[in-house]
């Protein structure tokens, strides 16, 4: 079974860097994100539409090119999590997590009993299909599965040092459109109450052992928050950077 090189780098203090992906499910894009040397890709559902039945595909060609499958599933149900892991993503990210309760049970669909409450099947995708001994593939299982939390809400701002310290969370992504939105400054990415916010979720991070993540727009944001102390970080949206490729250069031709 595979391992989660991610998941190693950041619990090791290291940092790690890939791409959500929101609209490219073509079979080259997992090529794509490894010939550009992405670690991850972290395939949106929360926006898209897309399900498991587009994503599976995905999650099986990343595997076979070293790139670690993720997916953020639409909410915090147990059977949006345990079918991504079956389908075959390494790690979840989970939207709107308000507090520790929350948290633990979010933990809890990843992890087999005793330790939670993910139903067991095994020779499937998770596993790719092999055999073996059972209680050593849910040892592998539970240590390779990477559970990001988002903190994009006002409350689970308020109570990011309990859900950083939940246990089998790995990293604490902050979801800054939202969070702006929750604290009533939409968009306000230089207001003080977003600063503040943002210190808050890489303290409580740094002290419990975790990672903070982000998604950049561009090369600038991502040098602006790994700056902050943010370690994981994903280049995005797929479609944002084709657009603005494609406007860059036919912008240069019409005004030749």
């Amino acid at each position: 079974m595979r391992d989660n090189a991610v998941k190693k780098s950041l619990a090791a203090g290291a940092s790690a860097f890939g791409s959500m992906v929101f609209e490219f499910f073509t079979p080259g894009m997992p090529r794509i994100l490894a010939n550009a040397g992405a670690e991850f890709a972290l395939y949106c559902m929360e926006h898209t539409g897309a399900g498991f039945e587009t994503l599976k595909p995905q999650f099986a060609l990343c595997r076979a090119l070293g790139v670690v499958p993720l997916v953020r599933v639409p909410g915090t149900e147990y059977d949006f999590i345990a079918r991504a892991l079956d389908c075959g993503a390494l790690g979840v990210m989970v939207p709107l997590v308000d507090d520790a309760d929350q948290a633990r049970f979010i933990v809890s669909c990843t992890r087999y009993p005793p330790e939670g409450r993910r139903g067991a099947a095994f020779g499937f995708a998770h596993d790719d299909f092999q055999g073996g001994d059972v209680a050593e593939k849910m040892r592998m299982i539970h240590a390779r599965t990477l559970v990001i939390a988002m903190i994009e809400t006002a409350k689970g701002l308020e109570n990011v040092e309990a859900i950083a310290a939940v246990p089998g969370v790995d990293v604490l992504w902050l979801g800054h459109f939202d969070l702006t939105n929750f604290l009533g400054i939409p968009a306000q990415f230089s207001h003080p109450l977003y600063l503040q916010a943002i210190q808050k979720i890489i303290t409580a991070a740094a002290r419990h052992g975790k990672a903070a993540g982000y998604m950049a727009a561009d090369e600038a944001l991502g040098r602006e928050y790994l700056g902050h102390g943010f370690r994981m970080i994903a280049t995005g949206t797929d479609q944002g950077m084709l657009q603005a490729a494609l406007a860059r250069n036919i912008g240069a031709w019409r005004s030749r």
